[in-house]
């Protein structure tokens, strides 16, 4: 189980904005820059986070994005499903009775995998943008030094 780029980027370039702009609209060329992501795809990506609520668009001179909720509010989980990135472990089509096997009966281990996609689903609604910026995140070093070394990566 991975992450495609689509939820990756979508994440990265959310912390990004939330790193950058808080109080002004932030231009995706200056994101796209700073992650090193296309500037095309981010335009695709952000179509989603806007249709999704998770950005508002700010038009005119200075414009660009800002989070439409406060990074505290704004959920990883929020990003990626905002990008229809599905979360889940199992072959099978998310709330389909069948199955992904031939006679479409599901897969001996499927309930592994489906408690695994559950697992994620809720790690990444228990972390905030805001706790990425900050570094709270379980196992992570939190020390000042590592905290300043991600905010100087970030820039």
């Amino acid at each position: 189980m991975r992450l495609s780029t689509k939820g990756r980027y979508a994440v990265m370039a959310l912390v990004d904005l939330a790193n950058m702009g808080a109080d002004r609209p932030v231009a995706l060329a200056d994101i796209a820059r700073r992650q090193e992501i296309s500037l095309s795809y981010l335009e695709q990506l952000f179509a989603k986070l806007r249709k999704g609520g998770a950005v508002r668009s700010v038009r005119g001179p200075g414009g660009g994005y800002m989070l439409a909720r406060p990074a505290d509010q704004l959920r990883i989980s929020d990003i990626v499903v905002a990008v229809d990135e599905p979360i889940r472990a199992t072959r099978c089509t998310p709330t389909s009775p069948e199955g992904c096997m031939n006679n479409k009966t599901r897969c001996i281990t499927h309930h592994l995998w489906e408690g695994l996609s559950l697992q994620i689903f809720e790690y990444l609604s228990s972390v905030t943008v805001a706790d990425v910026l900050s570094g709270n995140i379980a196992g992570m070093d939190n020390s000042p030094e590592a905290l300043e070394e991600r905010r100087a990566a970030a820039e």
